[in-house]
């Protein structure tokens, strides 16, 4: 059995840091991944003040103020206060890891590295499926069958689906948002090798490390 473990990933928008939280997912069934994005987009689905107020920084390319976001980390971390963990999304400033640090231990931080090219095809080739919420892209990721130009239909349920991007995937906005993201980042990057805590990852293909590779990630 797994120690309880508490782990922060690190990574530009476009990293792959939900597929990788899935990978250690299957190493580690039990742990909870907490990401910000997701609790953020739930509140703007369902129009709540902080869903309307994240809104108009996320569609700026800004950051979530931190009184909103620590508040919101906290919560959640005392809900699941016994169980190990996943941070995705969160610290992404010096500011929001110093507080972290004052109220959780900190086992590891797993920053994913991947090329801006890169990037950019993952965010603005994204599309969904609005039946089911199968992830696409059009550059690397298309559905089987196609019905004509950004057409098709969903290999999953079968739904007809257009390409259509989300309203902050934009690529001035992604250029904010990987702005915003370096400049944050790198205080991030050396207070965590200074704890002795970070670990550097490629992940251009993370789907390409096997278990063993991930476990050694990990340190388990």
């Amino acid at each position: 059995m797994v120690k309880k473990k508490h782990i922060i990933l690190l990574g530009p928008p476009g990293a792959g840091k939900g597929t990788f939280s899935y990978q250690i997912k299957k190493i580690i069934p039990d742990i909870n991944h907490i990401s910000t994005g997701d609790i953020f987009r739930e509140n703007i689905t369902n129009s709540t003040p902080l869903g309307l107020k994240a809104k108009e920084y996320i569609e700026r390319g800004e950051l979530v103020p931190d009184e909103i976001t620590n508040n919101m980390i906290k919560n959640r971390l005392e809900e699941i206060d016994h169980h190990s963990w996943i941070l995705d999304g969160y610290p992404r400033n010096i500011g929001q890891a110093k507080y972290l640090s004052e109220i959780v231990t900190i086992d590891l931080v797993l920053l994913l590295s991947v090329d801006d090219e890169i990037i950019k095809k993952r965010i603005l080739g994204r599309f969904i499926c609005s039946n089911c919420n199968k992830i696409y892209n059009k550059y690397t990721l298309l559905p089987k069958k196609e019905i004509n130009t950004n057409h098709w239909i969903c290999d999953d349920c079968g739904k007809d689906i257009v390409f259509k991007q989300r309203t902050d995937d934009t690529e001035e906005t992604l250029n904010k948002r990987l702005d915003v993201y370096r400049k944050n980042t790198e205080p991030l990057v050396k207070f965590y090798k200074e704890k002795k805590k970070l670990k550097t990852i490629n992940a251009k293909n993370t789907l390409g490390y096997s278990d063993k590779e991930i476990k050694e990630f990990l340190e388990i």
